[in-house]
């Protein structure tokens, strides 16, 4: 315990900044010229860090300064202290100005239209000067992002098992995937050849193969003893997908909830596929023994309210 005081004490932000600076830049005088100072007081300010563990964290070598064990560790604790710290500042701010807090949340797509809109709208009724900030990524990426500070909660899945030891979970619901393709497909007319010779004689627009939609679709064609497309094209984009979609003759698995619109639009169409039925379901991720903030808890109860409607 001694130690560790010892280690706080000594440990400042200016060090915390060097830290996580040299981890993305892997190059001392890329450091020094972002951090505004001299490269010899870069190297005593390493010297200085590298002395208050008693251990080394970063190697020369030709490929330019690559960290230890422990240095990867301490970037990465690092990386999650700024970025806590930035966003603790940014509400101190708002705070300051009359605001009333600061909610960062990340959610799936599948989930965005219906469960997470729903409860934003009922929650900006109530606190009108609540600043909302909504980022939509893939789970994996979510994930990242909760385990790096930068966002108070996910609505997503695990991406995989370790996961179950970082993040605490709470299932809200599930996406009904569908298969389609633009309007005018030459699938869409006449019988719909068996699912292995489309994966052989068309090309597919899938998420990235780290998002839980695409493992359990990939899971699906596994037991069906078949193998994966021939011809992918990954895309981690929604709107990108989408545009893809209707200019090219592929075929893609995504959210009905997200297609929707465009279905009523007339601009795809849904094929007689049925994929996705392995999808595990979405719900609630938080860190594990952290309390997240009040606007966050809030947030969270209008959630499980909206699901037990949907």
């Amino acid at each position: 315990m001694d130690a560790y005081r010892t280690l706080l004490a000594r440990l400042r932000y200016k060090h915390l900044l060097m830290i996580a600076t040299l981890g993305r830049q892997r190059n001392l005088h890329q450091t020094a010229d972002a951090m505004h100072m001299s490269q010899p007081a870069a190297t005593r300010m390493l010297g200085e860090i590298e002395r208050a563990f008693d251990c080394r964290l970063f190697e020369r070598t030709s490929r330019g300064m690559l960290p230890t064990a422990v240095g990867e560790m301490l970037i990465d604790f690092a990386d999650n202290a700024l970025a806590r710290l930035d966003r603790c500042s940014e509400e101190v701010h708002r705070h300051r100005l009359g605001g009333r807090g600061q909610l960062t949340v990340g959610a799936i797509m599948g989930a965005a239209p219906d469960l997470v809109a729903q409860a934003i709208v009922r929650l900006k009724r109530d606190r009108p000067l609540l600043q909302i900030r909504l980022m939509g990524e893939t789970s994996d990426q979510l994930a990242e992002m909760l385990e790096q500070g930068k966002i108070d909660l996910a609505i997503a899945r695990y991406a995989s098992v370790i996961q179950h030891n970082q993040f605490d979970f709470e299932p809200l619901g599930n996406e009904t995937l569908l298969s389609v393709v633009r309007d005018g497909h030459p699938l869409l007319d006449g019988p719909l050849p068996e699912l292995s010779r489309l994966l052989d004689d068309w090309p597919w627009l899938l998420q990235p193969v780290t998002t839980p939609a695409r493992q359990a679709l990939e899971k699906e064609f596994e037991d069906q003893g078949l193998v994966s497309p021939k011809d992918v094209i990954e895309c981690g984009s929604i709107f990108a997908a989408l545009q893809l979609l209707q200019k090219s003759d592929c075929l893609m698995v995504m959210s009905e909830s997200v297609l929707r619109e465009h279905l009523g639009m007339g601009v795809i169409r849904a094929l007689p596929l049925n994929l996705g039925r392995a999808l595990p379901p979405f719900g609630l991720m938080t860190r594990k023994d952290s309390l997240p903030s009040e606007p966050a808890r809030a947030f969270a109860e209008l959630l499980r309210d909206g699901a037990m409607t949907l």
